[in-house]
């Protein structure tokens, strides 16, 4: 029967000599025999369970749960549970750091939108990072609201140009005005906006917001608190029961 020395089951497990003699003082790993001269020797099946820790240890398993699984009399009833347990654990792990990703990412991307950076902007990438699935769903909300007006108006657009029937083109300006009317009022109670100088959140008038020019994330306005006029970045509004902006 083949014996091993430290040296030779680290070497044939691809691990250091630190990592065989750590495995004995957790008594994870024991030596089948002591030589004469006090040095550790381990049989085949030293080797082969050597070779299981290595590899519960690659699959990321703790030192504990490999103990304790290795110390059953049937590690085979056993290993089912703890690999369920396991795969559960990186699952959480993975998700985790995917949303960690996923925020760094949506950082970068506001970062590239302010040009005069500041420990402050960070206050303001968090806080619109917050809100930005509440403003998705807001405009997700006005997309589908406006998809039967928009076929409304197409019906009515057909129908007159092949029988010249207009009066449903009439009726859908009616109605196309009084969405509007709607829409943007409901656009305008869910909108805030952060200045970039002073980073007050702050609405301005129904009057400026409509009128203002704007992209698709930001919109030329003047602050209430510093009177900075410049692109200020939208955000879902956060209001209390009285309707007033949650800062």
């Amino acid at each position: 029967m083949s014996m091993y020395s430290t040296g030779e089951v680290a070497k044939l497990c691809g691990v250091s000599v630190r990592t065989v003699q750590y495995y004995d003082a957790r008594n994870i790993l024991v030596p089948s025999e002591l030589s004469e001269g006090g040095r550790r020797l381990y049989s085949e099946d030293d080797l082969k369970r050597m070779k299981i820790i290595c590899f519960l240890r690659d699959a990321g398993f703790p030192i504990k749960s490999i103990s304790e699984l290795l110390a059953e009399e049937h590690p085979e009833k056993l290993i089912s549970v703890l690999l369920e347990e396991h795969e559960q654990e990186l699952r959480d792990s993975f998700e985790e750091q995917k949303q960690q990703l996923e925020m760094i990412e949506s950082m970068k991307r506001e970062l590239k939108d302010i040009k005069n950076f500041s420990v402050e902007s960070l206050g303001d990438i968090a806080y619109v990072m917050k809100q930005n699935n509440k403003r998705k769903n807001m405009l997700i909300k006005m997309i589908l609201c406006g998809i039967p007006v928009t076929a409304l108006e197409i019906a009515a657009i057909v129908l007159w140009i092949k029988s010249g029937i207009w009066w449903l083109f009439a009726i859908w300006c009616v109605v196309g005005v009084i969405y509007g009317v709607v829409a943007s009022r409901y656009y305008y109670r869910q909108t805030a906006y952060i200045c970039p100088e002073c980073h007050e959140v702050f609405r301005p008038s129904f009057k400026e917001v409509f009128f203002a020019y704007h992209t698709p994330k930001m919109r030329r306005l003047t602050c209430p608190q510093c009177k900075h006029k410049g692109l200020c970045l939208e955000v879902y509004a956060e209001t209390d029961e009285n309707g007033n902006l949650k800062k």
